[in-house]
């Protein structure tokens, strides 16, 4: 299957937390793909004095993990520890000084921030050709990149971050309110800056090869000489938005690669989102859901999501969870008698449950999931009544969903 597995590893990585009257939770799962190259930050309370502040991204990797991994452990330092960021800002001692302890960085303006998140990914990019070309002479040069879409919370406002085609959103007051813009070959300012570094843009990728425009590594299309980082036929430079924060309406933030997006619309995941926080706090669940219902709709890649709460975002509503139980149990007896109308063919492989479920009209499933996001609970009362099932094409690792 090349690039696939035979079966999905569906084994997922969780983290949770909570502090600065955020919390959050986070999935990340391999799926159909032979390696795993997405990775992940979450910060609560950043270093220099920024305590308020908070830090959380998403890391696609392609051709390789190594540029993902090496961000996800070192892109937020090299943001913060660089002078445009910090700007003008001097460490305050506080009146009854106590030392370095007392110390606290003035918080830099939305414009020292702005500039600070561009030097940060231009600095780690650079580190990080440095690394490889010191490692040239030993016949193991790094051609991996990886994309990165990230989010920094201070107390007043929300900066997102974004190079190449992961996404971040913020649902506020009910609606998607704000997006990250993919950056793709096709864009006429991408494709514009890629045919002016002597590139072209076939089958919507770069050089007929790459599918983002934007992103850190890739350094077999950086090395054009007289044009600057920003001017190669993939730039590492980010997209950095800054939004004032609403403490009554801003719900959540979602940070996902492109395994989610593919093949669910910002508002879907949103809907998605919005009633699974309706019936659960468990961040970790949510995300795990979002994943599985992702694999399920047909996402062949690997597959993160960070989802970040904030305190206007819904709350557990009791009508909410009497609405899901019976839709489970509804599921369950719905099983239980297409199972039971086996005829001489015999007992009916998942395939056909789902198919027959998908044709009826099945009130209060969960928006922007439907019956994918209940597969799990499909397939668990399958599994009870059916202990003699093919796992080839009763599983999870069918290629036809339904």
């Amino acid at each position: 299957m090349g690039a696939f597995l035979d079966k999905p590893k569906m084994e997922k990585q969780n983290a949770h937390g909570e502090g600065n009257d955020l919390r959050y939770g986070l999935s990340s799962m391999q799926g159909w793909r032979v390696e795993m190259e997405d990775a992940h930050t979450a910060v609560i309370g950043l270093p220099r004095g920024l305590r308020p502040w908070s830090f959380f991204a998403v890391y696609d990797g392609h051709a390789g993990s190594q540029v993902a991994r090496y961000s996800c452990e070192h892109l937020l330092e090299h943001i913060t520890s660089n002078p445009d960021f910090q700007g003008s800002a001097e460490p305050q001692v506080q009146p009854d000084g106590a030392g370095d302890e007392a110390k606290e960085m003035e918080n830099p303006s939305v414009d020292q921030v702005k500039l600070g998140i561009r030097t940060g990914f231009l600095q780690i990019d650079e580190h990080m050709r440095q690394i490889s070309e010191n490692r040239k002479g030993s016949g193991s040069t790094d051609r991996s990149g990886s994309t990165a879409v990230c989010v920094m919370l201070s107390p007043q406002h929300i900066f997102f971050i974004n190079c190449g085609d992961s996404r971040g959103l913020l649902s506020r007051g009910g609606t998607v309110h704000f997006f990250t813009h993919d950056h793709k070959p096709s864009n006429p300012l991408e494709k514009e800056r890629i045919q002016n570094a002597g590139g072209s843009v076939m089958i919507q990728r770069v050089n007929g090869s790459l599918a983002v425009s934007r992103a850190l590594g890739d350094f077999d299309y950086k090395c054009v000489h007289g044009k600057g980082p920003t001017e190669q036929l993939v730039s590492p430079e980010p997209d950095v938005c800054a939004i004032e924060r609403s403490e009554a309406e801003d719900e959540f933030i979602v940070l996902a690669c492109d395994g989610i997006w593919d093949v669910m619309a910002n508002e879907e995941l949103c809907d998605f989102v919005r009633s699974r926080l309706e019936v659960t706090d468990d961040l970790e669940r949510i995300c795990n859901e979002v994943v599985d219902t992702c694999l399920y709709k047909g996402s062949r890649d690997n597959m993160s999501v960070v989802l970040v709460c904030l305190s206007g975002g819904p709350k557990v509503s009791a009508e909410a969870v009497k609405r899901e139980q019976e839709l489970d149990k509804y599921l369950e007896s719905r099983v239980e008698e297409i199972l039971k109308q086996n005829g001489e063919e015999g007992v009916p492989d998942m395939v056909h449950v789902m198919r027959t479920l998908a044709s009826e009209n099945i009130p209060n499933l969960p928006p922007g999931g439907e019956l994918a996001s209940k597969r799990s609970v499909v397939e668990a009362v399958y599994n009870k009544l059916n202990p003699f099932r093919n796992e080839d094409t009763d599983s999870a690792s069918t290629e036809d969903m339904w």
